[in-house]
């Protein structure tokens, strides 16, 4: 699988575009859906899906161009719902320029569930703690663990000073994911890679 890291919105956000055999599954698309188009098309990719890691509007304000674009499937943790209606208000909050609600639905998912893209494999894990429905998505194949704001480079942990945040499901899920095989490239939301065996427990 070929792994691109485009840099969108205000924030920097990640959002990897995952590549197999012609087709790419988009994760975190913050922002930018144009640019993020103006890539697949360059490389004449078939999109078969976009998930966002959790509802914060700089991981998903992308979904309306791509879902309407090519008419793909949205996935998100059904857990984040209320922050995907909170989307526009909180973007517009952070002094961005109005931004457009989000129009399209999501198809929920959870622990467990197997997303293809081109015949890779990635797996959904649970991952509660920076927001109630965070998820990570893996690639056992490619070693490869996309985490959104779970965890960042240099041991730096996802944000819990929200009300509906939870220090100790962070704590329990980066603990979870610390259990994966030790080489795991870890892809965070923000910020360069690292690799899992350089992030430590809290």
């Amino acid at each position: 699988m070929q792994i691109i890291t485009l840099k969108v919105g205000p924030v920097r956000t990640n959002c990897y575009l995952l590549i197999s055999n012609g087709e790419v599954g988009i994760v975190d698309p913050g922002d930018d859906g144009d640019y993020i188009i103006r890539i697949i098309e360059d490389k004449k990719l078939k999109p078969v899906w976009v998930l966002s890691t959790h509802g914060h509007f700089d991981h998903l304000l992308g979904v309306n161009d791509l879902v309407l674009t090519y008419n793909i499937p949205f996935y998100m943790h059904p857990d984040d719902q209320f922050l995907l209606e909170r989307a526009k208000s909180s973007a517009e909050y952070f002094k961005m320029a109005e931004v457009a609600d989000i129009m399209v639905d999501f198809k929920p998912v959870n622990e467990g569930i197997v997303l293809d893209v081109g015949g890779t494999k990635l797996k959904v894990y649970d991952t509660p703690g920076h927001s109630p429905g965070g998820i990570c998505l893996y690639s056992k194949k490619d070693r490869a663990l996309f985490c959104g704001d779970l965890m960042f480079y240099g041991g730096v942990v996802g944000r819990t000073d929200r009300s509906y945040s939870s220090r100790e499901d962070l704590k329990e899920s980066i603990k979870r994911m610390l259990k994966l095989p030790k080489e795991t490239i870890v892809y965070p939301g923000h910020g360069r890679p690292s690799l899992l065996s350089a992030i430590h427990p809290i």
